[in-house]
């Protein structure tokens, strides 16, 4: 079985260093033999969650964006692998916006879906800067839907190409997209 990766990208810089180990992550799915798709969130018209619960009833959110085109991915992924920055000492507002939405997925939508984590921060160090709490928001978000985190790449990575500077940190988001993207079910 060939697996499918969908990699949300959720810094709104285009060269950010996120995006660059994202796409690190995305070479060596690719390599592992899986089909990626990567979506840059920064760009699309993702609204807030309304909160009406009539997603509860239809299973269907009722809001018309661009989340219509996500929700199909998401339920046909085998891997979601989520890439930002840390902003306030937590994940991006465009990363935090889009998994709001996950609320309209019907229960189990999540469940077992392996999941990719990608961080970079200004400050030198995880807690300071705040990763850790992003880390934690993504431990318990996965730990409640049954996903599991397979595997997560941070560093510190302020200025544009920062993290390109740090062949250490390149190699194990290449390496994350290895392993994230092998097809398990073969043996071998």
């Amino acid at each position: 079985m060939v697996k499918f990766v969908l990699v949300l990208k959720s810094s709104p810089r285009e060269n950010g260093n996120s995006n660059t180990l994202a796409e690190r992550v995305e070479a060596g799915a690719k390599e592992a033999g899986a089909v990626v798709e990567s979506l840059m969130l920064h760009h699309m018209n993702i609204r807030p969650c309304d909160a009406c619960d009539v997603c509860l009833d239809t299973g269907v959110c009722i809001i018309q964006d661009d989340m219509q085109q996500i929700y199909p991915l998401i339920e046909k992924a085998n891997v979601i692998v989520i890439a930002g920055p840390v902003y306030w000492f937590t994940i991006s507002a465009q990363a935090k916006l889009c998994i709001d939405r996950w609320y309209a997925l019907p229960d189990g939508k999540l469940r077992d879906k392996q999941i990719g984590i990608v961080l970079t921060y200004g400050d030198t160090d995880l807690y300071t800067s705040g990763g850790i709490n992003a880390i934690h928001t993504f431990e318990s978000m996965f730990r409640y839907v049954g996903a599991e985190i397979t595997g997560m790449v941070y560093g510190s990575a302020w200025e544009i190409g920062d993290a390109e500077k740090q062949p250490e940190l390149m190699q194990r988001a290449y390496q994350l997209g290895q392993k994230l993207g092998i097809d398990q079910t073969t043996p071998g």
